[in-house]
């Protein structure tokens, strides 16, 4: 296999490379793409030295067999097309494609058999939404969904490079440059721009990328979605409504038994999932599971995960993974 990373000096680029090799992915060679200022600067991947190679026309020439993008929609727009049409299997983390009715959207403890119907573009969902779906789709199997209210807290690393250095910088006392309003000693219940119906656009796809991940497009979804002055690791807030009654016991064995999932619940001993135990990790961690009194066949959980690995990187390579 050929393989290219595109946006390799980024946040979730670099992380793509480090899972890349932390899990030996067998690729004969890998190719490296960022911008042009960072053309010609030497990355070490598995014990050898790779330039990095200006993203330009000539990787429709490189005789790439899959691609992993990660260097924004507007560069994913321009050049998953026509590398798809050549035959890349080309697995995007930008939102470009991810409700395309012909792109899949793929978590693959979830739902890694719909990757196989692509058409040579696979999406990579919204970080949130991939630990949120982690947590839904046993129970739902088991309960039926009925209806999800999502409340996130999601760390700077999720905005990039610039959402870190804000934090860092903020800290420090330095004025902001990146958010709308200052990150440090602060949230902000804002991530991407308001639509006519106030919700934001991070808001928008975590409801309608659960709805198609879990292939329920007439579930009731919603959610509010707020940045916070952690660095790394996303939280969400689940409170989940089911057709058919509850069981708590049987939902955290649910869980449990579940791939890539960690379920850290006993409060008596103060023991729930925070970001710092995520960070590092790729599985799903979940904890304050309990019964919502205030509908018949409610549940409330509590779900962390890296954002930067299981939330884009990881969950990327895995989606890779299923066409070793």
């Amino acid at each position: 296999m050929k393989l290219a990373v595109v946006g390799a000096t980024g946040m979730v680029g670099g992380t793509i490379i480090k899972i890349l090799e932390e899990r030996d992915f067998p690729a004969l060679q890998v190719f490296f793409y960022a911008s042009p200022r960072s053309a010609g600067k030497v990355l070490r991947f598995k014990g050898d030295n790779h330039i990095i190679q200006a993203l330009d026309d000539s990787v429709f020439e490189a005789g790439l067999d899959m691609a992993l993008f990660a260097g924004g929609g507007d560069i994913s727009i321009q050049y998953i097309p026509p590398l798809a049409e050549k035959g890349v299997v080309c697995i995007d983390n930008s939102s470009k494609f991810r409700m395309d009715t012909d792109v899949p959207l793929v978590v693959p403890e979830v739902n890694a058999e719909v990757a196989k119907n692509h058409k040579g573009i696979i999406a990579n969902p919204n970080c949130s939404t991939i630990q949120a779906v982690m947590a839904l789709a046993p129970l739902h199997n088991a309960f039926g969904l009925k209806r999800v209210v999502y409340s996130t807290y999601q760390a700077v690393s999720g905005a990039g490079q610039g959402g870190w250095h804000d934090l860092e910088e903020g800290l420090k006392g330095t004025p902001h440059k990146y958010f709308a309003q200052p990150i440090a000693n602060n949230v902000i219940p804002q991530i991407d721009i308001f639509s006519d119906g106030g919700y934001t656009g991070e808001e928008l796809k975590m409801m309608r990328e659960t709805q198609k991940i879990l292939n329920l497009p007439n579930l009731g979804v919603t959610a509010t979605c707020v940045r916070v002055p952690v660095f790394n690791g996303h939280s969400v807030s689940i409170n989940a409504e089911f057709e058919n009654k509850i069981d708590i016991k049987e939902a955290v064995q649910m869980l449990k038994k579940a791939a890539g999932i960690v379920v850290k619940d006993d409060t008596e001993n103060g023991i729930y999932p925070m970001p710092i135990c995520a960070d590092g990790k790729d599985e799903t961690y979940i904890g304050r599971i309990r019964r919502d009194n205030s509908v018949e066949n409610g549940l409330n959980m509590w779900v962390v995960a890296d954002n930067l690995r299981k939330g884009a990187a990881t969950n990327a390579v895995q989606i890779a993974e299923l066409f070793i």
